[in-house]
């Protein structure tokens, strides 16, 4: 697979959220920026993205995902400490 691929099947099975997608084959890092993950603890903001690709791991076509989630306001917090 792709990144683009990963990145149009999260886009088109989790509403409201921003993907950046790195890696290849079938290994894949993925950053999602969302109101979705707001209030939710980690485990719960990641077993969205599991969810949302259970297809592609179940079928071998993803084998290892990196997952990173972040509200909105988390990301710029983040994006801004990056630059400093």
């Amino acid at each position: 697979m792709q990144p683009s691929e990963v990145k149009a099947l999260l886009e088109s099975r989790l509403d409201d959220c921003e993907f950046h997608i790195q890696g290849e084959g079938c290994n894949f890092q993925v950053v999602a920026v969302g109101e979705a993950f707001k209030g939710l603890s980690p485990v719960k903001r990641q077993q969205m993205i599991y969810s949302a690709l259970s297809e592609e791991i179940a079928s071998g076509a993803l084998h290892a995902v990196s997952i990173k989630t972040y509200t909105p306001q988390q990301w710029q917090a983040a994006t801004d400490n990056q630059g400093a």
